[in-house]
């Protein structure tokens, strides 16, 4: 009996030491902590929340800030709450809080020589409140530049119109004014912009427009920079379509010109060209681009002897004085001789059925004389360049 009972005995002490083990095991398993209470502590102390982190742009007390430039404020370690921008008058200004509350932004056109205040909270992760606060000034600028455009709302143009942004001063900051100009199309067009001289942009496509293109230019000028202490007045836009294609093509040795409207001939015209043997009374070969057209226009070359000649059914084609246009006292020449002063010679009647069908920015491309179109020939020859070196005129060609 002694001896079961010091048996029973041992086998309790070595339940005891086998507790005893799986304990210091467990302990073991966790490195540099002693219990269970001080591990949650440790864990506490690791995903401590932060306080929430504001930024205003402009900056408080910025000065001279251009009107067009970013307005935002931003948290991160937290949300937006509430945020007012208030112009001097007490106005708020209108702004747009992102999806996430991490941001916002204002969504109107501050104004010129002003204070904006900037209020509002934004709670941390910490559960906190932060304070949105600041000022800043825009600038009061020295000079002010406007823009306008060729182009108009709801025109149908042709395919070879070019969109030209004309600037009211010269633009010393053509960089700058070119990142705010924009041409949005359906469906998608390769085109560039081009400064052809201090005050004009225009933007080309690499080729003939596809028919039917849906078309809108913006000018966002308005605030922005424009360098010398010259800023934007206001944004000018337009949103317009391209119709049909039609081509006129015209061989000053043939005498003839095609009309050809979506690839088909329409019309094959009899032409009196201008007179080859004189370079100021030449036709210029070359892709010109109708301009506008009128139904009676009166023309004067004083250097050749006429004043105040007028003429119907008139489609101007260059600035260098080149138009389709009636005329009956050539009818005898049409087809036959060239013997224009640089226009392209109808009798009315023809004259009249082109002018009922074309539209501006429709191409005139027209070969076989002595002389070729050039830049220097109007406003639209910007299908004089080829493709690199259109390309090359932009103020952000690298």
């Amino acid at each position: 009996m002694i001896r079961l009972h010091n048996r029973r005995g041992a086998l309790i002490g070595l339940g005891l030491a086998a507790v005893l083990t799986l304990g210091a095991c467990s302990g073991n398993d966790s490195p540099g902590t002693t219990g269970i209470g001080q591990t949650t502590t440790a864990n506490a102390q690791e995903t401590a929340a932060s306080p929430a982190k504001v930024s205003v742009q402009p900056g408080d007390g910025a000065k001279d800030v251009a009107p067009g430039d970013a307005a935002q404020v931003t948290v991160t370690d937290g949300e937006l709450q509430t945020v007012t921008l208030t112009n001097p008058d007490g106005k708020q200004v209108a702004g747009e809080l992102s999806a996430d509350k991490r941001s916002w932004t204002v969504t109107e056109d501050l104004g010129y020589g002003k204070t904006y205040t900037w209020s509002g909270t934004a709670l941390g992760q910490d559960g906190k409140q932060a304070t949105v606060a600041g000022s800043f000034s825009t600038v009061s600028p020295r000079k002010q530049l406007s823009a306008s455009l060729n182009v108009g709302d709801d025109q149908t143009y042709g395919i070879a119109m070019p969109i030209a942004v004309t600037f009211s001063s010269k633009v010393t900051d053509k960089a700058a004014a070119e990142r705010a100009l924009s041409v949005e199309t359906t469906p998608e067009t390769e085109g560039s912009w081009a400064w052809v001289s201090d005050t004009s942009a225009h933007w080309r496509p690499k080729e003939y427009w596809q028919p039917n293109t849906q078309v809108k230019v913006s000018a966002n000028i308005y605030g922005l920079r424009i360098g010398d202490g010259t800023y934007g007045k206001r944004d000018v836009s337009a949103a317009f379509s391209i119709g049909r294609s039609q081509i006129v093509r015209g061989d000053t040795t043939t005498h003839h010109m095609q009309v050809i409207r979506d690839g088909v001939q329409i019309a094959d015209y009899p032409v009196s060209y201008g007179l080859d043997s004189d370079p100021g009374r030449v036709t210029h070969s070359g892709v010109h681009v109708v301009m506008s057209k009128h139904a009676t226009y009166s023309m004067s070359n004083p250097r050749y002897g006429y004043t105040d000649v007028n003429v119907p059914w008139a489609v101007r084609i260059s600035n260098n004085g080149e138009f389709i246009h009636g005329l009956a006292s050539s009818v005898w020449a049409q087809g036959k001789q060239n013997v224009s002063h640089g226009c392209l010679n109808l009798s009315p009647s023809r004259a009249k059925e082109y002018y009922d069908g074309v539209l501006t920015g429709d191409p005139v491309e027209i070969t076989g004389s002595t002389q070729t179109l050039s830049a220097k020939d109007g406003d639209y020859s910007d299908w004089t360049y080829s493709w690199a070196d259109w390309t090359k005129l932009s103020a952000l060609a690298s």
